[in-house]
This record gives C-alpha cells, structure tokens and sequence, in this order.
C-alpha cells in the first residue's frame, strides 16, 4: 500500500538542520504514526512520503518555508516582566500560550535584562532547512474513529 490521503503511516526518523546537528530521532523509541494528508506532520515532509510504501528509505531535505515557516523579526519583541503576572520565576527558554499576530501561539523568552524580557513567538525552528532520514515501518487504513478526529488514536489518546 503506497502512502496516500487518509492512510495510517508509521515512520523512523532522524531530524537534522543545516550543520547536520541531530534535533530529534525516533530510533530506539516507537515509531512515528500520523494520519497522511491532515496536516499531522510539515508540509515538505508529507510531500516527500506521498506514493512511498512501507520498506523505502529516503533522506530529503526540507525547505524552511515547508518546514517550519521562514523567521520573523517582527515576532519578537520586548515586554515588560509585569506581563508575566502570576508568574514568580521567567528563566530563559521558558515558553507560554500568548496571543501573537496571528491570534493563540507559544512564545519563548530568549532575553531577560532586568524588568525586560524579550520574547520570541517564531517556532523554534523556523527558518531552519531541516533534513529528514526516514524509513516508512507501515501504511495502514485508518479507523472511522481516526479519519473523524483527523489524528491517529492509540495509547495515551483519551478521546
């Protein structure tokens, strides 16, 4: 069964970016299970598994915008630590659901001078190109229940 819209498809990965440091990987670990065509995973690499079966491996590098997204200056800005209220401890990396440009997103603290904190709404990997090794384990129909809710249920899914 090749990979297509509304299949189960299970994968290994090694995720690398530009100066080949590795960011993430599935080896030693279970698998990857998304629901293709659902916006489940980026776009470049749902467009690179398409027509794949299980056993192929490939290795495709990712452009940032089919990635992540290209980065934005004007995603960071600096606010005052008042802003945090509630909040007693702001250390560096911290991340918090904020309104951005776009309406609810994450942002992260990448600054903190004083009463200044500067923080960054960008993914933290946008503008990387990021390379992908992968081996497709299975492709599978999914469920009613999967193709309903648009994601793959298994464990630790309580819906």
């Amino acid at each position: 069964m090749q990979v297509a819209n509304k299949l189960a498809v299970s994968i290994h990965y090694i995720l690398t970016n530009s100066a080949g440091e590795q960011l993430d990987s599935s080896r030693g670990a279970e698998p990857l299970v998304y629901l293709h065509g659902q916006g489940n995973i980026i776009p470049g690499l749902e467009q690179a598994l398409a027509g794949k079966k299980a056993g192929d491996k490939l290795n495709v590098t990712i452009p940032a915008v089919e990635a992540y997204g290209e980065y934005y200056d004007d995603m960071v800005q600096t606010i005052s630590r008042s802003m945090f209220e509630g909040i007693d401890q702001i250390e560096l990396g911290m991340m918090f659901e904020a309104d951005v440009s776009h309406g609810p997103g994450i942002v992260t603290v990448t600054k903190i001078e004083g009463d200044d904190i500067t923080i960054d709404g960008n993914h933290p990997l946008a503008g990387e190109d990021l390379t992908f090794d992968v081996e497709i384990i299975d492709v599978r129909a999914a469920t009613a229940d999967e193709l309903a809710h648009g994601h793959i249920h298994g464990a630790g899914c309580h819906h």
